[in-house]
């Protein structure tokens, strides 16, 4: 990772990151967008339509725009929160300020800590080990799976 942002000025990586977080926050909320807007064409649609979803929606309108900026500093829960987000509408006067904001929050982490972070991991670390450590992780994950998948089966079989 230093070697691809060796020679950049600081400002520069600066704004590639925040660009890149703020594109793909908005392309996962409109993602969540189009999947509501199918949804309400769909058998689905009556499910789109209860008031408990009226009530999600009214929630996300007010507590929605902190989660979303302070989702930028997870792994992972991020995609979730902005799909949310474009699923049960977060209106764009809240949206856009809520986005520019987590991006600017990861830009600055991956700027400063984040890419000298994995610098000095990949630095340090074979990279081969990575890739057993990955593959032992898989494997456990699909075995495990296969497991519980029998297991479930075995129990759905009547006597």
């Amino acid at each position: 990772m230093e070697e691809l942002t060796e020679g950049w000025p600081v400002w520069a990586v600066f704004v590639v990151l925040f660009l890149g977080a703020f594109i793909r926050g908005n392309a996962t909320y409109w993602i969540g967008r189009a999947i509501r807007s199918g949804g309400a064409r769909s058998r689905f649609a009556g499910m789109l339509e209860r008031p408990g979803m009226d009530r999600a929606e009214r929630w996300v309108r007010t507590v929605g725009p902190p989660a979303v900026s302070l989702g930028f500093l997870t792994v992972g829960v991020q995609t979730a929160i902005n799909l949310s987000a474009g699923v049960l509408r977060m209106p764009q006067r809240r949206w856009i300020p809520a986005v520019v904001v987590g991006a600017l929050l990861w830009a600055t982490l991956y700027t400063t800590v984040g890419l000298a972070f994995v610098g000095a991991l990949l630095g340090r670390a074979q990279w081969w080990w990575a890739l057993i450590g990955a593959g032992l992780v898989a494997g456990v994950v699909l075995v495990s799976r296969r497991l519980s998948g029998s297991r479930q089966q075995a129990g759905d079989v009547p006597d």
